[in-house]
């Protein structure tokens, strides 16, 4: 931490003193974090959440999902290119396929692996905000929520409306969107279709991407109905993906799709919200680009799933209670023709006593597995209010995870899987505080997980092949702590945003020297970003991290980004590690150096 740079937080930290207070300026109190049985306000919530608004994804100038969440303390995203290309996610130091991905309320996790968790992360225009929900999750979400759950939720359409936006710059890079928002008497609509491609920051690591979205409201008059389509498709070149560094030629192309239908019916004290939904991923993989005949993957994966939860208002408080459904398939000409079934029960109750100073939520979720035991996730949520604007929580919970087509049957001259894999099992602690008023919101928890057959893919040399393995034994333990202050100046809107954490593995047993995924997690990471209005219109953003991995690597690396918007015209300019920072999030990756983006958005009337 001994670069130069790393002292200006603290320096904008005396900014605040000269700045104007405005107590009048709205926070995220007040916001329902979504949930499938009992909603409730953030201030309320007794676990960590943190919510990315569509305000600060905007005004960061990130382009995409995995970009915006690397200023989320505790998230540890692991990107392999730019503009998002195959990014993972990681909380808390769990592995990419123990976080659980959700599009309004929609889990789209991916049974061949969790490396497709991204796939279907949507583009930016169309994201109300993002909840990050930390900890254990399983008798929320189910077993994928092993450290946590993301979920995205989409913009409604309030008025009819039209914007588009190019952007282009470094790497031959170019975006252009289009994004329609309809209303209608009995129905509303939002439409999104975009292109980004780029010749790539170095050799084969170009890429052509194409989303569309569409989520429409019918019935809003009496019943609403929810529909929501989404479809990415994703062409990249692959130099060195996947942990081989001479494999210089490699290639794939994903394709993700989702729709689902959903409703909620109120009706006296009780609630019922019931869904139906299905993903599709298509995944091939070439090891050599312009030979497919020398080897090729070919995997594709379906899953079909229903949800009926709700919750009960009485004296005795909030009762939650829900069933789902899930079966997934896969095709694939390395792992088989495969299905698995699984089937969750859940329930939960939030008792409040002392005049709702205190609140208790213990809950459980039963799952049934068609190849794996039948597994039970009790937890349990305690909640203090020690003023109006301070709370003091502490959360509990066992957690589960099945292994992936993946774990269990891909191998390949350089991966060996492990059909004798068994589930991974979790106990997680977390006490936590938090202090929300006009001005801040602030958070700090303290966590701890007992791990048992963690799943892995490690090595004792670095030639040799990765192999999947149950990793007895592991603690991990830590503290994170992240502050988001608006202030004014000048009567325009500023904020500044600061978040750190701290992981420490212990591997109790392995003879492994190299570790792919789970335990080269962040050690440090630090986190800031400082929006500032200008004049009206005008508004500047710089953003830097710090990271600390247990390996021992560590980087710094500063984005910033400048807007302007006059009446129906904005222009932007968004500059990615502005001081060249030399650094690998995943793998032997080399990130890109420092690179811009220039962009045009028109709003039509």
């Amino acid at each position: 931490m001994k670069n130069k740079y790393f002292l200006w937080p603290f320096v904008l930290l005396s900014l605040i003193g000269k700045a104007q207070e405005d107590q009048n300026i709205d926070t995220l109190k007040e916001v329902i974090v979504s949930s499938s049985r009992i909603d409730l306000p953030f201030k309320e919530n007794s676990r960590t959440i943190q919510i990315v608004t569509a305000e600060d994804i905007q005004r960061s100038g990130v382009t995409n999902v995995a970009d915006a969440l690397q200023q989320v303390a505790g998230i540890d995203v692991r990107r392999q290119g730019v503009s998002g290309m195959q990014s993972d996610l990681y909380i808390r130091g769990g592995s990419f396929d123990q976080t659980l991905l959700l599009i309004d309320g929609i889990k789209v996790d991916d049974a061949q692996t969790g490396h497709h968790t991204m796939n279907l992360a949507l583009p930016i225009e169309v994201i109300k905000r993002i909840e990050v929900i930390k900890g254990p999750a399983a008798r929320i979400f189910g077993q994928n929520a092993f450290n946590g759950a993301i979920n995205i939720v989409t913009k409604d359409a309030p008025e009819n409306s039209l914007v588009t936006k190019i952007q282009g710059g470094s790497f031959h890079q170019f975006l252009g969107e289009v994004t329609g928002t309809i209303r209608r008497e009995t129905s509303s609509h939002l439409i999104h279709v975009s292109k980004n491609f780029s010749e790539g920051y170095r050799e084969n690591t170009d890429f052509d991407n194409t989303n569309v979205f569409v989520k429409s409201q019918f019935n809003t008059n009496k019943l609403p109905i929810d529909f929501i389509t989404s479809f990415s498709e994703r062409k990249f070149g692959a130099n060195g993906f996947y942990g081989i560094a001479t494999a210089t030629q490699q290639y794939e192309e994903t394709q993700a799709s989702l729709i689902g239908f959903s409703t909620t019916i109120k009706k006296g004290n009780w609630t019922w919200k019931p869904k139906v939904y299905w993903r599709r991923n298509q995944d091939e993989y070439l090891y050599i680009r312009d030979n497919p005949s020398a080897y090729r993957n070919l995997h594709i994966t379906n899953k079909i799933a229903a949800e009926l939860n709700g919750s009960y208002q009485s004296k005795a408080g909030i009762t939650g209670f829900g069933f789902e459904f899930s079966k997934y398939y896969i095709s694939s000409n390395r792992l088989g023709d495969n299905q698995r079934e699984i089937g969750t029960l859940f329930l939960e109750h939030r008792f409040q006593f002392f005049d709702t100073l205190l609140d208790i939520t213990p809950g459980i979720a039963a799952s049934y597995f068609s190849d794996f035991d039948n597994q039970v996730f009790p937890g349990i949520d305690l909640g203090v209010k020690v003023s109006e604007n301070i709370r003091a929580y502490a959360n509990a919970g066992y957690t589960y995870r099945v292994p992936t087509y993946t774990n269990l049957y891909y191998t390949s001259p350089t991966t060996i899987s492990n059909p004798d894999l068994e589930a991974e099992k979790a106990v997680s602690e977390e006490v936590g505080l938090k202090w929300i008023n006009n001005r801040l919101s602030w958070t700090f928890a303290v966590f701890n997980r007992d791990a048992d057959n963690l799943i892995d893919y490690v090595r004792a040399t670095e030639t040799d092949a990765w192999q999947a393995r149950n990793i007895q034994n592991v603690n991990t333990k830590g503290f994170e702590t992240q502050m988001d202050y608006q202030f004014t100046i000048n009567e325009l809107k500023q904020k500044l945003h600061l978040g750190y954490s701290y992981l420490d593995n212990d591997v109790k047993q392995s003879e492994a020297n190299f570790s792919q995924y789970s335990i080269n997690s962040m050690k440090h990471q630090f986190t800031g970003s400082l929006i500032l209005n200008w004049i009206k219109g005008f508004n500047s953003t710089i953003a830097y991290r710090y990271v600390e991995r247990t390996a021992g690597m560590s980087y710094n690396v500063y984005d910033a980004n400048v807007s302007y918007k006059i009446k129906a015209v904005e222009l932007s300019m968004y500059a990615n590690n502005i001081f060249n920072a030399e650094y690998i999030e995943a793998g032997m990756i080399p990130m890109p150096k420092g690179n811009v983006l220039f962009g045009l958005k028109y709003f039509f009337k």
